[in-house]
């Protein structure tokens, strides 16, 4: 295996702790899943859960190296957690068929999030 791409991003907890305060649902419902929603939204204090969310799909972009084009959705990418908790991404539409097209393989997500700051870091890896 070969590493065929790097993103990492930062994301401010604030930002989304403002769209929760002003209940701005339907762009929370625009960014993330209905998986992502309902895991997020269940815990005491949201707003860590939706920006480390964010910033692990804005990761994924960058080490595709696309940023959202070539018609790729926020609904695209879904980041879960295992029963461990461990993060992981799962990809549809668009972004899956990019990722298979350009022969990748494997998919590294690592997120964390404290005070005001959530980073992810991405790595995709081809053959």
């Amino acid at each position: 295996m070969a590493v065929a791409g790097l993103g990492t991003d930062l994301s401010r907890v604030s930002r989304f702790q403002r769209m929760l305060d002003e209940n701005s649902s339907a762009l929370i419902e625009r960014l993330f899943t209905p998986a992502e929603r309902a895991y997020s939204l269940s815990k005491g204090y949201p707003a860590p859960h939706l920006a480390a969310r964010f910033a692990a799909k804005e990761a994924f972009l960058k080490a595709l190296g696309l940023g959202l084009r070539d018609g790729i959705s926020w609904q695209d990418m879904s980041v879960e957690n295992d029963a461990l908790g461990k993060p992981f991404m799962v990809l549809s539409g668009r972004a899956e068929e990019i990722f298979t097209g350009r022969g990748l393989t494997g998919l590294h997500l690592s997120y964390s999030h404290e005070g005001d700051y959530a980073a992810a870091t991405v790595i995709l890896e081809e053959q």
